[in-house]
């Protein structure tokens, strides 16, 4: 199989051939169908976070494919199923956060693509209980962003506790942005769409933006402040200066949202504006299963698009420089053309 192999942080992929893997106990074989580049895979890749991924990686967490082998103990999942291999890739189930419904914070979970090989590649491993089930009527294609950008974005709405009518200002129109602003919407607010391109923005209102601002041309802050400001920010966008443009074009009582990860680590907010207008600040990582569920289920209801261009895995490198040149749309998608070869005869279903 091709596999997409990180051998040196900081150095091109490689493209290299590697056997199929062999299900263990509670794991499944995945013929990967697509797998979205997410800005996380270029930290991996480069080694950016202070935790250092184990190398050699396959990067990869947007996952999506057909069921090919079962471990043994496996019940919940069907040779033939379409399944979806996200960022969480293990938690152990007992501990609290386990327990209460906050699997994403389990501090024993391994993560897809970053704490083993993930879905560049033609196969794939997982954990069948982490596997998320794709239903009907939801492509390969719009699935594999939709279990990160999608499931990401869509936690972090939902952290924001959005009520009907609030101003909700997304901070970066891109892969995750154009999925925020639809779930934003679908929460019935008022979405201000900030990016640096004209392009990005005129995508943002054609999903639903009712205002949008170039913050190359204009201070956002200024910008959204005149609109009568935000109630929520989300941060998608990396770029150091956003954070603080953000957190000043909230109301009182408003609540900054930060998702992306900026390489550096660090912002720096005033404490007395913090306390006396009442912000919070929430930190929103990921999702949970349960989110992806309602994040697949939304999609195939037909209440979200999603904007990919395909891409094959021999262009990996050259992905990582349009995505961090910033010409990209959305989400670039790797496409791998193997899952046809399952019969259709062979897929199934089974008990998510």
């Amino acid at each position: 199989m091709r596999t997409a192999v990180i051998r040196t942080l900081g150095a091109p992929a490689q493209i290299e051939e590697r056997e199929v893997p062999q299900p263990g106990p509670g794991q499944i074989v995945v013929r990967l169908e697509a797998c979205g580049l997410c800005h996380t895979d270029i930290h991996a890749m480069r080694g950016d976070w202070p935790v250092a991924p184990a190398l050699p990686l396959v990067p990869g967490h947007e996952g999506v494919g057909i069921v090919e082998a079962l471990g043994s103990g496996v019940t919940t999942r069907v040779v033939g199923q379409r399944v979806a291999m996200p960022w969480l890739g293990y938690a152990c189930g007992e501990c609290r956060f386990c327990v209460d419904g906050r699997e994403n914070l389990c501090e024993s979970q391994v993560n897809n693509g970053y704490g083993r090989d993930g879905a560049y590649a033609e196969y794939m491993l997982s954990d069948a209980r982490f596997a998320v089930p794709v239903p009907d009527g939801v492509a390969p294609r719009d699935a594999a962003p939709l279990t990160c950008a999608g499931v990401t974005t869509y936690a972090a709405v939902k952290n924001a506790r959005i009520t009907p009518a609030e101003t909700v200002a997304v901070f970066g129109v891109g892969g995750l942005g154009h999925l925020a602003v639809q779930y934003a919407r679908l929460m019935g607010a008022r979405v201000i769409a900030v990016d640096v391109t004209e392009e990005k923005l005129a995508l943002a209102r054609e999903l639903g933006a009712d205002h949008v601002v170039n913050a190359y041309s204009t201070s956002p802050t200024t910008a959204i402040r005149a609109l009568g400001g935000a109630d929520v920010a989300i941060v998608l966008a990396v770029a150091p200066p956003v954070f603080r443009q953000a957190f000043d074009a909230l109301n009182r009582g408003g609540r900054l949202v930060l998702v992306s990860l900026p390489a550096h680590g660090e912002i720096t907010l005033p404490v007395f504006d913090t306390v006396l207008k009442g912000i919070s600040v929430i930190g929103s990582i990921v999702g949970t299963r349960q989110d992806l569920a309602e994040v697949f289920a939304l999609h195939a209801a037909g209440r979200t698009r999603v904007i990919t261009q395909e891409r094959d895995l021999s262009q990996v490198n050259g992905s990582v420089e349009e995505v961090l040149a910033g010409t990209v749309p959305a989400r670039l998608v790797f496409s791998y053309h193997t899952a046809d070869l399952v019969p259709q005869t062979q897929r199934g279903t089974a008990p998510a």
